[in-house]
């Protein structure tokens, strides 16, 4: 098939490099523009489709909008079959979603209608969702609303964001090429009326780490956010973030560190801090923090 490709973050590397292992001609991937990177911030660095696509020699465009009548009559001169979009960032307008024969395909990082919108992992993680998985979507002007065609489901455990976003990136690059292999092997499927979530983009201010809280949500944070932006606490001043931890039958103050394992009492039960990270240092373990860097039993964090 004619494919434009449309995409901006890791996440959607997979699913252009399996269209192009599969022989499909896309003439042309979409993406978000440059944004300032590198060490010092002070370089425009593109984003990994852009690279990923550049790499396959494929054209790619990066157009702050979509709305403009020029970029629509851009976007239908490609003639495309069809349209693969996943994770791009900015809305279809409906000469968009009209233009190819076969609409766009959206790969959908949940089991919809849960997790409509921007972070469908994060918040399944936090939600304590045991399952989770990836649809493709015919997407139209609604959020996440269009008929699925086909679907992927895998067991959440004690998986990270990282980890489900690498295995859900995987799995929706395979069902995408099933699809469209034989599209009309799988049709279209209204989303049912009941079950709607949204997931709404993750906000600054959710990573910071609330030890009232119940150890087990705290725990679920610590994954959904790694490994970012990461959730957080703060001792002497300074930034710590919490990439791992396990759940201890251990009580005490909220807040209070019970040992000299940096086990931190919750609102119920208690969270031992396995991999940490101190602002502007590298990652480590527990123990390691601990010897650099003194957080006795009986702190309050």
């Amino acid at each position: 098939m004619r494919i434009i490709f449309m995409g901006t973050p890791g996440f959607a590397v997979p699913v252009l490099d399996a269209l192009a292992r599969a022989g499909h001609d896309i003439v042309a991937s979409y993406s978000q523009p440059p944004r300032p990177g590198g060490r010092r911030g002070r370089q425009l660095v593109p984003s990994p489709v852009q690279q990923a696509a550049e790499a396959l020699n494929i054209p790619v465009l990066t157009p702050v909008s979509l709305r403009h009548a020029e970029e629509q009559a851009r976007f239908a001169g490609f003639e495309a079959d069809v349209a693969v979009v996943a994770a791009y960032g900015l809305i279809l307008p409906p000469p968009i979603l009209a233009a190819p024969r076969l609409g766009c395909l959206n790969v959908h990082g949940s089991l919809l209608p849960r997790w409509r919108g921007a972070a469908p992992i994060h918040r399944a993680i936090l939600a304590g969702d045991a399952v989770t998985g990836v649809g493709i979507m015919q997407m139209e002007a609604g959020l996440d609303t269009g008929p699925v065609r086909l679907e992927g489901s895998t067991p959440i455990g004690r998986k990270t964001t990282g980890e489900l976003t690498d295995e859900l990136a995987v799995m929706g690059a395979e069902l995408m090429v099933r699809v469209l292999a034989d599209p009309d092997r799988y049709p279209v499927r209204p989303q049912p009326a009941e079950g709607v979530t949204y997931a709404a983009k993750i906000d600054k201010a959710e990573t910071r780490m609330d030890f009232t809280r119940e150890a087990v949500e705290l725990e679920r944070q610590v994954r959904a956010f790694h490994p970012a932006p990461g959730a957080w606490f703060e001792h002497q001043g300074e930034r710590i973030k919490l990439l791992s931890a396990d759940i201890e039958n251990a009580s005490g103050a909220p807040g209070e560190v019970l040992d000299d394992r940096l086990t931190i009492a919750c609102g119920t039960l208690a969270l031992r801090p396995l991999i940490v990270q101190r602002a502007g240092r590298g990652v480590s373990s527990a123990e390691e923090l601990l010897r650099g860097f003194a957080i006795p039993a009986g702190t309050r964090l």
